[in-house]
């Protein structure tokens, strides 16, 4: 009987979706001992598949069987080698014999038994072979897949001044398999699920036993779970659908694609999500200092990160505060721009058209777009393009009378500052911000700056990552959590892991006291 005709006489649905209505049935429909009849419905379900092979073999000299597998998902080379000749070139074949007893006679090392027709197609669908005898009521799943994949390279998102000059691929298993050279302990646990109804990603939450949550695990695991999709094929979409709030422009879930940091925030207590198909990870919870910390910052001398890492972080208030700054203080607060300065200001300004807020957003829009433009644009003409537009226009502009050399200064300043801020996630959320704060300078002044600020602090204030509050360890203030946010603390002096993680299990001792550095004392 052809299941899958039988269905679509049913009604006048389109196919898709008769086929998914279909395939939900089918975990109640086990393999049947006639083997056709079980490879009528295979080749119903993939009606117009071309790459789905059907090989129909004889093992012994009666017993009729069938291969079934996805070209170019599956090891072909070692399917011929491993598979159908030990089993053709049998020459007598018990029918009775089990399918486990079948099973041991292949040299391959993962095989396991499956029970039902779904069974079937998941595993020919993730590259797994599956050999299907007739009178038998299971089949054999044989682990040969062979996937494309991409060589493991220097991360593209993430530059590398100092550390592993390696980063995450698409394929899920070489991530883990990183990550596992990172972290040796068995204490490393990775959950495997899958998420979307028709690409049925692989999705791995990895944690270490003993230092993340229970409660963050749990959390975390929940959040996945209630996902209904019908494809998952980047981690942006799982990013969307786990975060607390989803209107917030600050990211509340970390991604990389460096393997050290993800096993650093590992060690930390955090929660790491491997998406199968992309490079990027995702990281839980997320803070706000740790958008401004960059792993540098643990692989140089703690005086010279720290010294970066104020640099960083004043950089940030320019990225986020300068042009608002300029176009208030030229709007409504010229006493406080010394008079020479402001009488050159004001020279420069004489035949520009437009008051300095609409001259600021000529700039800054500007700005964004040969940034976009850059980005987009192939990498050998990109950097050019983003470099020789930004000054020839700011030239031109200049010349023309349209903007004044002080903005375009300002704007330049601003641009390199937000360069500073070693997450991307973070810059865009800067980016978006400067404007409306800018709109608020033009209309109140240094006061419109003021409200903007702490509409962004009263709103950073009650954003919760997982649980955890976004500014922890400054909001609340916890004195000994800040030696990894205003400064970065040597490592024999970090002894403890941050609280607000681990404080469930107890477990907050990274190291032990008493590692300080220095010459030996009664040594030879």
């Amino acid at each position: 009987m052809n299941f899958f005709k039988h269905k679509k006489n049913s009604g006048d649905r389109f196919p898709c979706q008769q086929i998914t209505e279909t395939l939900s049935i089918l975990p109640n429909i086990p393999i049947n001992q006639d083997m056709n009849q079980n490879i009528e419905i295979l080749k119903s379900a993939y009606t117009d598949c071309s790459d789905v092979v059907f090989r129909e073999f004889t093992i012994g000299a009666r017993t009729k069987a069938a291969l079934i597998y996805i070209d170019g998902l599956s090891n072909t080379q070692e399917i011929d080698q491993q598979v159908l000749m030990p089993l053709v070139q049998l020459e007598s074949f018990d029918p009775g014999i089990s399918i486990e007893n079948v099973s041991k006679k292949l040299a391959v090392s993962d095989v396991s038994v499956i029970k039902t027709i779904t069974d079937v197609i998941k595993q020919i669908s993730i590259g797994n072979p599956v050999i299907l005898i007739n009178n038998k009521i299971k089949g054999i799943s044989i682990g040969l897949p062979k996937w494309e994949k991409r060589g493991i390279e220097d991360p593209v998102a993430e530059s590398v001044i100092r550390g592993p000059r390696e980063g995450f691929v698409e394929t899920i298993r070489v991530n883990t398999s990183l990550l596992r050279r990172k972290i040796r302990h068995p204490a490393l646990k990775m959950k495997q699920m899958t998420i979307g109804k028709f690409t049925e990603t692989q999705v791995i939450i990895a944690y270490i036993e003993g230092i993340a949550s229970n409660t963050l695990i749990k959390e975390v695991t929940n959040r996945l779970e209630r996902i209904e999709i019908d494809g998952i094929l980047e981690s942006g979409y799982i990013e969307e659908m786990i975060e607390d709030d989803p209107f917030s422009p600050f990211p509340q879930v970390l991604s990389t694609e460096r393997p050290d940091v993800a096993a650093s925030s590992l060690l930390e207590g955090r929660v790491v999500i491997l998406i199968d198909g992309t490079p990027f990870t995702l990281i839980a919870p997320c803070t706000f200092a740790s958008l401004l910390q960059a792993p540098e910052d643990y692989y140089n001398r703690f005086l010279i990160s720290t010294f970066i890492r104020w640099l960083r972080y004043l950089f940030f208030f320019i990225a986020l505060l300068a042009p608002s700054a300029y176009v208030a203080i030229l709007t409504y607060h010229q006493e406080m721009v010394p008079a020479s300065l402001l009488l050159t200001i004001a020279q420069s300004r004489e035949q520009i058209p437009f008051p300095a807020l609409i001259e600021a957003f000529i700039m800054e829009i500007t700005f964004e777009a040969l940034r976009e433009a850059g980005i987009r644009l192939p990498k050998q003409v990109g950097a050019a393009v983003s470099i020789v537009g930004a000054l020839v226009i700011g030239q031109a502009a200049t010349t023309a009378g349209l903007v004044s050399s002080a903005m375009v200064m300002v704007v330049a300043i601003t641009g390199v500052a937000s360069f500073l801020l070693p997450r991307y996630a973070a810059g865009i959320a800067i980016r978006m911000l400067r404007f409306p704060i800018m709109i608020l300078s033009g209309i109140l002044g240094l006061l419109g700056v003021m409200l903007g600020v702490i509409a962004i602090v009263v709103h950073l204030c009650t954003i919760r990552s997982f649980g955890v509050p976004y500014l922890n360890s400054i909001a609340p203030l916890k004195i000994h959590n800040l030696r990894d946010v205003l400064i970065r603390a040597p490592w024999w002096a970090m002894n403890t892991r941050p609280d607000s993680l681990s404080t469930e299990l107890g477990n907050l001792q990274r190291q032990p006291h008493g590692q300080k550095p220095g010459p030996s004392k009664g040594g030879d």
